[in-house]
């Protein structure tokens, strides 16, 4: 199982990006398998990415996610294939739907239908990569625009169809999906003890489409990495993230994330703890997560507990965990991280 780590402390002050470089390079000498940046309400996931591939050599370079209503098709397939050229064939390009909260309030777009849209940008993209020219005529997109003066383009770069094309989907429609045509599942919500919720709907949609299992990399993180013989005091700082996951990504109607738990069997706790977010009530919420909801969704303890959870996530099906060392300074960070790439090392 390869270990991956996240680029995602907002670049304000010059020095947190130097340490994120320096922490992306201690990571590639160690062997971590990618990067990914993230993209939600603060920095893009495209302009680190072209920073580091000029840093770095042989770690590979992923968007978790590039939203797709953030970006025409056509834009988000430039952008692949320059981030692609640019880093010599490193690039792995991450998507996501997002929720209605951002793609509305920041992007001014409809949240309807969101699959229908994830499939018709897929279908433009690829046939970007394929050199082919930009036709279509779905729901959501269509090229060229009908009535206008446009006409259908290639783009002028040289073809490229073997840019990996990683989903980042939740639902059981949408997992499916990815299971029909990605070359990446990005998941997050995600326990080794429960992985049916996510990984039965993502394996059917591959038998559907005849395609084989070893041809999907299941990527699931971030999963916190904290050492330490008291369990207790290492379960208690995350449970306000956890609560903030439950309770704030998204509306009290639409929360992908917290569907995602109900699904895995914390059905009450969802609810509880979603409903006291929305009522203001922090502190309550955040003990409302189950120490165990905690235990199965992050990397905690002694070595041997922590080498006992990195195998449970090989043995459900993970082929790629995105870690997040917890850590006060990046020396701790960095060390954290290497424990973490060692132990996963000597796996059976």
């Amino acid at each position: 199982m390869k270990i991956s780590i996240s680029a995602n402390a907002p670049p304000w002050k010059r020095q947190e990006f130097a340490e994120q470089l320096t922490y992306v390079q201690e990571a590639e000498r160690m062997g971590a398998d990618t990067v990914w940046t993230l993209e939600g309400w603060g920095q893009d996931a495209v302009t680190p990415l072209a920073y580091l591939a000029a840093r770095t050599h042989k770690i590979k370079l992923g968007t978790a996610i590039m939203q797709v209503t953030a970006r025409a098709p056509a834009m988000t397939a430039m952008t692949a294939m320059t981030l692609s050229a640019l880093s010599e064939g490193r690039f792995i390009l991450g998507l996501g739907s997002s929720g209605p909260q951002l793609v509305e309030g920041l992007h001014g777009q409809p949240f309807d239908k969101p699959l229908t849209r994830m499939k018709e940008t897929l279908d433009i993209i690829r046939s970007a990569f394929a050199g082919d020219k930009l036709e279509l005529s779905g729901e959501k997109y269509q090229l060229p625009l009908p009535g206008g003066q446009g006409k259908a383009l290639r783009l002028g770069q040289p073809p490229n169809p073997d840019i990996p094309i990683y989903l980042a989907t939740l639902g059981p429609k949408a997992l499916e999906y990815t299971g029909q045509v990605a070359q990446g599942w990005i998941g997050t919500a995600f326990a080794p003890e429960r992985a049916h919720a996510f990984l039965d709907p993502i394996w059917s949609g591959a038998s559907g489409a005849q395609r084989s299992q070893t041809l999907l990399d299941i990527h699931v993180g971030a999963a916190s990495v904290a050492f330490g013989e008291n369990l207790d005091s290492l379960i208690q700082p995350l449970k306000m993230g956890k609560a903030f996951t439950l309770g704030a990504m998204g509306s009290k109607t639409t929360n992908y994330y917290n569907d995602a738990y109900r699904r895995s069997g914390w059905t009450k706790a969802s609810q509880v703890v979603q409903e006291l977010w929305i009522q203001g009530q922090r502190d309550e919420a955040a003990n409302a997560v189950p120490d165990e909801m905690i235990v199965q969704t992050n990397l905690l303890g002694t070595q041997s507990m922590v080498k006992e959870r990195l195998s449970a996530y090989k043995s459900a099906g993970v082929t790629t965990l995105k870690v997040a060392p917890v850590a006060t300074s990046l020396e701790e960070k960095i060390n954290v991280l290497g424990k973490v790439i060692d132990l996963s090392k000597d796996l059976p």
